[in-house]
């Protein structure tokens, strides 16, 4: 059995991509970058989501000797140019700061009408290999912006993406739900003919 590293140390990540490459019968031994105690954390110093999700990629590529894979991803809103992007998880300025972040984003979009909140999250997925091979694929979640939070679920911008077709946010919709239509979940399942052509 091929081994496979996800740079993460998100477990709810590395099930989803095991799932979804189980799913596609592939026989891989997916692991998480805990595996690899001394594998680097990489710094985002890249442009876009798909940069960003090939230095992880490749660093832990590097670091194990396996084939990497490693996902960036974020909330484009269209009235902002695309922002908060690649700084989601940093919009307030602290990152991780999922609060702070959607109180500021909610305040700057205070005075956007309806039919002007249209956003989506992105996903860049990236597989790498050892010997400087590498492909990126990506994912998208179309919806709008609602005026306030809504839902437990989920994390980050969750509570105020509202799904194109749907009325409920992200953080409404149950785990399965959200997997079968999210932007990680798209890119990830994008990913499997790539493993499938790379990994074997």
């Amino acid at each position: 059995m091929k081994r496979l590293v996800l740079a993460t140390r998100n477990a709810h990540k590395i099930t989803e991509l095991r799932a979804i490459l189980t799913d596609a019968g592939l026989d891989v031994d997916l692991v998480g970058a805990n595996a690899y105690p001394d594998a680097p954390d990489v710094k985002e110093t890249g442009v876009t989501f798909a940069e960003n999700a090939l230095l992880k990629a490749h660093a832990l590529a590097q670091a194990t000797g396996l084939p990497a894979v490693a996902d960036d991803s974020g909330l484009c809103v269209d009235v902002l140019g695309g922002a908060p992007g690649i700084f989601s998880a940093r919009w307030a300025g602290r990152h991780g700061d999922d609060r702070a972040n959607l109180d500021l984003l909610l305040a700057q979009l205070a005075d956007v009408d309806d039919p002007h909140r249209a956003a989506h999250f992105a996903c860049a997925a990236a597989l790498a290999l050892p010997n400087g091979t590498e492909r990126v694929v990506e994912g998208r979640l179309e919806g709008t912006l609602r005026h306030a939070p809504a839902g437990k679920g989920g994390f980050g911008y969750d509570p105020i993406l509202q799904p194109l077709g749907e009325t409920r946010t992200c953080a409404e919709l149950t785990p399965e739900e959200k997997n079968a239509i999210s932007h990680r979940g798209k890119a990830f399942r994008a990913l499997v003919p790539v493993v499938r052509e790379l990994v074997g």
